[in-house]
C-alpha cells in the first residue's frame, strides 16, 4: 500500500478518519494496521493490501 491512499481512504463503516500503523515497509507499506479514529474498528494490512471489508463481511 502507498502512503500516498491515506489521503482518500475512509472507514467502510462509519466514514471516519483511519489512522496508519507500520510494521513493515520497503517501498510500500507491507504489514500493519489501519484504525478507525471514530468507531475503532481495526483494518489489517497484508501484502501491501489493505483488507478493508466492514467486519460484517469477514
Amino acid at each position: 500500500m502507498k502512503r500516498d491512499l491515506m489521503e482518500i481512504l475512509c472507514c467502510p463503516v462509519c466514514k471516519g478518519d483511519l489512522a496508519l500503523t507500520v510494521e513493515v515497509e520497503k517501498d510500500e507499506i507491507l504489514e500493519g494496521s489501519l484504525v478507525c479514529k471514530a468507531c475503532d474498528h481495526t483494518y489489517v494490512i497484508r501484502d501491501g493490501i489493505p483488507d478493508l471489508l466492514p467486519p460484517d463481511f469477514t
